[in-house]
């Protein structure tokens, strides 16, 4: 294995683009810490500002072969920083929302669907308790709920 640590960052740039795995661990090496404390004080949390820094790497290395040789890796490397954490704020504000309105639904007590079933539910109780009733009482029951008739027109 070469001894990286002696190259430039455009050297490992080019390496990297190139799936220089060494050249990769070498970066991850060199810029860990320095943007960690960046991520740190954007976030205040050392478990996000971990995960935010293995997301920047993560698409570090994906995004390899399409990196800018000649652009300036550590700032290229600070604005993937800015931009990951401006993720993390959208994506967190759209996960506040989408739990805010399920409590708020949760909370109105009020479910439509719930009603529905257990209205059906019930209505096939009383569809089979009428039909267990003699002929005659049946008949008369159906015509006083269904069709509306008093006992005088019976």
């Amino acid at each position: 294995m070469n001894d990286y640590s002696g190259y430039t960052d455009v050297d490992l740039t080019e390496l990297l683009r190139t799936g220089d795995r060494n050249a990769f661990a070498e970066i991850y090496n060199r810029y860990k810490f320095i943007l960690h404390n960046h991520a740190w004080n954007k976030l205040r949390n050392k478990e996000e500002a971990q995960d935010l820094i293995h997301e920047v790497f993560s698409m570090l290395w994906d995004k390899r072969e399409h990196l800018p040789v000649n652009r300036n890796l550590s700032g290229y490397l600070y604005s993937c920083v800015h931009n990951q954490f401006l993720n993390m704020v959208v994506h967190k504000k759209v996960k506040d929302r989408y739990i805010s309105s399920i409590a708020e639904f949760t909370a109105s007590g009020t479910v439509q669907t719930d009603h529905l079933v257990r209205e059906r539910m019930l209505r096939e109780i009383i569809d089979r308790e009428i039909d267990e009733l003699p002929p005659r009482m049946r008949e008369v029951f159906l015509l006083s709920r269904k069709q509306h008739l008093s006992h005088k027109d019976l």
